[in-house]
């Protein structure tokens, strides 16, 4: 009986331990800025805790959309192009009127399933509360909603693209 007891009151320290793990680093992701955060715990012989964490700025976003850009034939002709297009490259599409940014991180899907049409395209009218993309996250499809009723101007994200926090998804005027 007693031994019994022993387990229920390791149980309530571990989950209580876990509660407090979980909260601290809750407080690391907002308190660095960081944008995934992933944990992996292995009980046994040789127990292992194994933590990667993750940030993504918006300068990382920019240079990986300015590398997808397909480059000139000659690689001398290519630095002048690039630098031609960087002013244009290097507006911040969070900053535009209008901006839908991605309320969680997750995979946007810009049709409700594969092979099916699109939500929105770019010049249709939408409504207010419209769905405009799927965000998916944990398994869970999450509709987007239109903020405001207006026309789609731009679509900033690929179907089955990953997206982070605050991501911006389309623009809406």
């Amino acid at each position: 009986m007693s031994d019994d007891k022993n387990h229920a009151g390791q149980d309530e320290r571990t989950s209580e331990g876990d509660v407090a793990f979980i909260q601290a680093l809750a407080e690391l992701l907002n308190r660095n800025e960081l944008t995934e955060l992933s944990v992996k715990r292995e009980y046994g012989e040789n127990d292992r805790l194994t933590v990667s964490l993750s940030k993504q700025s918006k300068q990382v976003i920019q240079t990986v959309a300015a590398a997808a850009a397909p480059l000139a034939s000659a690689p001398v002709a290519a630095a002048p192009a690039a630098a031609a297009a960087a002013p244009a490259a290097s507006e911040d599409p969070a900053s535009l009127p209008g901006i839908v940014t991605s309320p969680m991180v997750g995979t946007a899907y810009l049709s409700p399933e594969p092979g099916a049409a699109a939500f929105v395209t770019v010049g249709k009218q939408v409504k207010e509360g419209e769905t405009l993309l799927i965000v998916e996250a944990m398994k869970t499809m999450n509709h987007i909603p239109s903020p405001r009723s207006g026309t789609v101007k731009r679509i900033l994200v690929d179907d089955g693209s990953p997206v982070e926090f605050g991501a911006p998804l389309m623009v809406v005027e």
